[in-house]
């Protein structure tokens, strides 16, 4: 059985629309030095940037009528190009640190551990804490949770409860984050 010879679907382009992609019978002209000329006809705006030796971008083309520029289209679109590599280059992805403390932690321990997500907030990084019963300490609950709500009130002022303690078998987990 033959098949039906179908055309490929046609390319669709992603950007803004130029030159002859216009299909509005008017638009609004802004020409390369960024005078605005009003609304004029699409053809016209055309024959002006090819004689200028640039394009006709159509800019904002949810207005009516659309406006357009006359403009370098190879350039715009480098442009376009470097800022969103800057702003990728700007975002920072929010990763989860954790610090595993004990129901009995010493002083000095506890210290080096607060330390350490303090540095952690700063960075803009989550931590999760997770506060782990061996043996007999599960029938002594309350000194972990003295011991979280103390940490809780010492982060107060850099970062806040995102996920309150829960247990989850033998151990509290707890996520806070940075202010």
């Amino acid at each position: 059985m033959r098949r039906p010879n179908r055309a490929p679907p046609a390319a669709t382009k992603d950007g803004p629309r130029t030159n002859d992609d216009i299909r509005n019978a008017q638009i609004q002209l802004i020409d390369q030095n960024g005078t605005n000329h009003g609304t004029i006809e699409t053809v016209v705006a055309i024959k002006m940037a090819l004689e200028a030796g640039m394009d006709l971008v159509e800019i904002s083309p949810n207005n009516n009528p659309p406006v357009c520029k006359i403009m370098d289209y190879g350039k715009f679109k480098y442009s376009a190009q470097k800022k969103a590599a800057e702003a990728r280059k700007k975002q920072k992805i929010v990763e989860i640190k954790e610090i595993k403390l004990r129901p009995m932690i010493d002083d000095h321990d506890y210290d080096v551990k607060m330390r350490a997500m303090q540095r952690f907030f700063e960075e803009g990084d989550k931590v999760k804490i997770t506060l782990r019963y061996r043996g007999r300490e599960m029938a002594h609950q309350e000194i972990g949770t003295k011991l979280l709500d103390k940490v809780k009130a010492d982060v107060a002022e850099f970062a806040k409860v995102e996920q309150d303690a829960r247990f989850e078998g033998r151990q509290v987990v707890m996520v806070l984050a940075p202010r």
